[in-house]
C-alpha cells in the first residue's frame, strides 16, 4: 500500500530522515562545540521524535502545525542543553522537553484558568526536573526538585497537579512486538495483597487449572500489585510476552470461574 502523503508546516512526514544512535551522538558532539550544520542535521533528524509526541495531544481541537511548531521549539531546547556526559540517551532527556512544551502553550491557551505563580512554579518545576534527569540519570524525587527550586514540597506537587491533563487509563503508551501496551497496564496496587484472592474459592480454583507460568503472571499483576514491566523482569520475559500471557490466562479464567 502506497505511504499517504501528510505535512505539517509543509513538511512532507513521509520523507523525515532517521538518526541512528551512533550518528545521534556524534552530531550531539559536534553541535555542543557551535557547529550549526550539525545542530541543523540534529533537529531535523529529530523531527519524528516531535511528530509521535504531538500524537499524545490528538483531540484537543488544536492544529497539528501549532502543536509541531511548539514541539519543535522543546526539541530546540533539549538539544541547547543537553550534557553528553550523563551517557543518558538524548530521546529520553528530549521527550519531556517536548511534552513540557506543548503542554505549557496548551496552558497559556485554555479556558481553565491557573494563576500565573502556580503555572510558573510548574514551569520551574518541569524545567528542573528534567535537568535533574540529565544530572542523575533517573527521575528525581520531588524533593530534589523543591530543594533545586527553593519552594516547599506540596507547592511542587501542587503546580503539577494544576497542569496535569488527565487521560484515560485505556490510553496506549507504545507498542511492542505489535502490542500495545496501556496506561492501566502500567498501574501498581500498592493496597493489593494475596488475602483478597484467598478469600474466593472460585477464583482459587480457576487460577490452579491455569499453566504456571500464567498463574505467576496473574499472582504477580493483580493480587501482588506489579506492573507488566516488573513481571517481565522476575519472570525473565518480555513485556509483550507478559501482555500476551496475560490476556490468554484471563480469557481462560473466564471459562472456568
Amino acid at each position: 500500500m502506497a505511504n499517504v502523503k501528510v505535512e505539517i508546516c509543509g513538511v512532507d512526514t513521509n520523507s523525515l530522515p532517521k538518526l541512528g544512535a551512533k550518528r545521534s551522538a556524534e552530531l550531539l558532539e559536534k553541535a555542543k562545540l557551535g557547529d550549526a550544520e550539525a545542530r541543523e542535521e540534529l533537529i531535523r533528524g529529530n523531527l519524528r521524535l516531535v511528530l509521535s509526541v504531538i500524537q499524545r495531544f490528538a483531540g484537543r481541537n488544536e492544529q497539528p502545525d501549532d502543536l509541531f511548531q511548539i514541539g519543535c521549539v522543546g526539541l530546540i531546547k533539549a538539544i541547547d542543553n543537553f550534557d553528553t556526559s550523563h551517557g543518558v540517551m538524548f530521546s529520553t532527556y528530549a521527550v519531556p522537553m517536548i511534552i513540557g512544551e506543548v503542554r505549557r502553550y496548551l496552558r497559556d491557551n485554555s479556558s481553565m484558568r491557573v494563576s500565573r505563580s502556580v503555572r510558573d512554579n510548574a514551569y520551574h518545576a518541569l524545567r528542573e526536573r528534567a535537568r535533574l534527569e540529565n544530572e542523575l540519570g533517573r527521575e528525581p524525587t520531588i524533593g530534589e526538585i523543591a530543594h533545586a527550586l527553593g519552594i516547599a514540597e506540596e507547592d511542587v506537587v501542587f503546580a503539577l497537579d494544576a497542569i496535569a491533563d488527565p487521560v484515560s487509563l485505556n490510553e496506549p503508551i507504545f507498542r511492542d512486538d505489535g502490542d500495545a501496551v496501556f496506561i492501566e497496564d502500567q498501574v501498581r496496587d500498592e493496597a493489593a495483597s494475596e488475602d483478597r484472592w484467598l478469600d474466593s474459592v472460585a477464583i482459587r480454583s480457576g487460577m490452579e487449572r491455569l499453566p504456571e507460568r500464567e498463574r505467576r503472571i496473574l499472582e504477580l499483576r493483580f493480587f501482588a500489585g506489579r506492573t507488566q514491566t516488573e513481571v517481565a523482569g522476575e519472570i525473565g520475559i518480555s513485556q509483550a510476552q507478559v501482555s500476551r500471557l496475560e490476556k490468554h490466562a484471563l480469557n481462560s479464567m473466564r471459562k472456568y470461574v
